[in-house]
């Protein structure tokens, strides 16, 4: 039995618009025959996931791609559990990896774009179907659904809200007024068909082909308690309707989604809507031992997006990644070239992804290593103003010295030093460059000199005489010449094969005489070209550390 319309209406706004109002407002959009218009549904109950934005990125190369439109949707219906800061992040994220959405509140004519706007669009359409009888209030209490849980539970039957255990989906009109008049709150619930139970549901996935699945019995609410404000709908309900008002015909999402399609279907059905085309990607996977399992904002800190942008892993080289666990025939191509031929959906994978970062820091650091030094240091320096502010007046003061510090072993080389795999290692690996963040060696005594094992007072005479007689030389050999001279003159052996013959006799060999300039120069005893390193330092910067090696600050 149906309700009355006037009973109906009265529960709603009396200015709200009829159905036609919204599909006229919300057009058929004009573009090419096979032109796709997808969306990303974020929602800010939590901070993106990279698995957002992977699926973001093939949304954007699908409509792209197809002289079609890209947009995002915040789908913040559930506004008890909104995270503070969640709608900020969205936008760092999707404008750092490049794919902000193509419509938002000052260039979009299908918006709002936010579903908690878009309250009065979702109760013309619970108000329309519930004219037609395809929905109907439910009054059911918390504890009237646990108990018919318990007892489907205790009957070995499906749970849910179905059949004879929806209590009020043919109720007496007269029942539903009383509780109307008393002001008890209610759920508006979707009627599910008749002829449901039994019954299978089919669809042809773009990605995975075509899918069966039992059809769905439950009478899902669509529309939220009538004691909130605003009066928002379930996601179920709210895709369906602004997947069709916004004119997306893609959906691409995780597959966790799969089940949902039948009850998506029906709604579709129901509401007289052109059901659309869904592709559910495979989820993002991370390798454990035995096996592996989805990768979890909870258990990694890779799972999040802030992670990838807080280390400065290039935008590129994170597509350039995602676009080959998507399409693994795109991570055989250049960078360049994977970053602009099309993804195909039929050649993504039903099986999920693993997510590696050792692999992702190499495919970065290669990437990285086609840079100019210029290319970089703008990069370093925008990451830095987040990041690292201490380091940004340090670049700009000393944007030359940065440069031939990034030239060392990169500029004129057939293989290019790689020890930037993100923006975050440059501090570490060029650090020692800038006086400002070096910390030179407290003389011979320094730790970072102790384990050379060589004898204080041997370190202070040969760092005494290397100041005293130092020349800056331009040929390497030359250069290294005049420290393997000093080394001799003060007891070091000539290789290490002569010193471990006779310790006793020695110093030490050249390597250590070797590595106690490197250590007063770089501050370790691993670093770039040593007479690189020391001509971009340039001579007075080398020898006011080798003066602190000597013990004369």
């Amino acid at each position: 039995m149906m309700l009355e319309r006037a009973v109906i209406d009265r529960l709603f706004p009396s200015d709200l618009p009829e159905p036609q109002y919204w599909e006229d407002r919300y057009p058929l959009r004009e573009l090419p025959e096979q032109a796709m218009v997808t969306r990303l549904g974020p929602s800010p109950t939590g901070f993106i996931h990279i698995g957002g934005v992977y699926v973001g990125m093939i949304d954007r190369d699908i409509s792209s791609n197809t002289g079609g439109v890209y947009l995002v949707r915040v789908e913040d219906t559930d506004q008890s559990r909104e995270v503070e800061g969640a709608l900020e992040q969205f936008a760092r994220a999707f404008e750092y990896f490049g794919i902000s959405s193509d419509e938002d509140k000052d260039h979009g004519a299908y918006g709002p774009y936010l579903q908690s706007e878009r309250e009065q669009i979702y109760l013309t359409y619970v108000r329309h179907l519930l004219r037609q009888g395809k929905a109907y209030l439910c009054f059911a209490t918390k504890d009237e659904l646990a108990d018919i849980t318990a007892r489907q539970q205790a009957s070995k039957v499906p749970t849910g809200y179905y059949g004879k255990w929806a209590i009020w989906r043919d109720a007496d009109p007269a029942d539903v007024a009383a509780k109307l008049a008393a002001g008890t709150p209610y759920v508006v619930r979707f009627r599910t068909p008749d002829d449901a139970d039994g019954q299978r549901a089919a669809f042809v996935d773009a990605i995975r082909g075509r899918l069966e699945h039992e059809a769905n019995r439950n009478d899902a609410v669509i529309l939220k308690a009538s004691d909130q404000s605003p009066r928002l709908p379930t996601y179920h309900f709210a895709h369906a309707v602004d997947d069709h008002l916004m004119r997306v015909n893609l959906v691409i999402r995780g597959d966790e989604w799969i089940s949902s399609v039948p009850l998506h279907q029906q709604l579709f059905a129901a509401l007289e809507f052109e059901p659309i085309t869904y592709a559910h990607i495979a989820p993002l996977m991370k390798q454990i031992p035995g096996g592996k399992r989805k990768l979890s904002k909870r258990k990694d800190p890779e799972a999040g997006v802030d992670f990838y942008i807080a280390a400065g892993f290039p935008a590129d080289a994170v597509l350039y990644y995602l676009r080959g666990l998507a399409n693994g025939r795109l991570a055989e191509l250049p960078l360049a070239e994977a970053l602009t031929t099309p993804i195909d959906l039929s050649l993504c994978g039903a099986a999920g992804p693993l997510v590696d970062l050792v692999k992702l820091e190499d495919i970065s650091a290669d990437h990285i290593a086609t840079l100019s030094g210029r290319q970089i240091l703008d990069a370093v320096r925008t990451w830095a103003t987040q990041y690292d502010a201490e380091l940004v007046p340090v670049l700009d003061a000393e944007t030359e010295l940065a440069l031939r510090a990034l030239a060392v072993e990169r500029d004129g080389v057939e293989n290019p030093r790689k020890d930037l795999r993100k923006w975050s290692d440059f501090r570490p690996a060029y650090g020692f460059f800038f006086p400002e963040l070096f910390v030179p060696v407290d003389g011979p005594a320094d730790e970072r000199l102790v384990p050379l094992g060589v004898a204080a007072d041997v370190v202070t005479a040969f760092a005494a005489d290397l100041v005293a007689g130092y020349e800056h030389r331009d040929d390497p050999q030359e250069w290294f010449d005049q420290i393997r001279t000093l080394a001799a003159k003060h007891g070091f052996a000539p290789n290490a094969k002569e010193y471990k013959k006779n310790p006793d006799a020695y110093a030490g060999s050249i390597r250590e005489a070797s590595q106690l300039v490197r250590v007063a120069i770089t501050g370790a005893t691993r670093s770039p070209d040593l007479h690189a390193t020391a001509h971009a330092l340039g001579a007075s910067e080398v020898l006011r550390r080798l003066r602190a090696l000597a013990g004369d600050a």
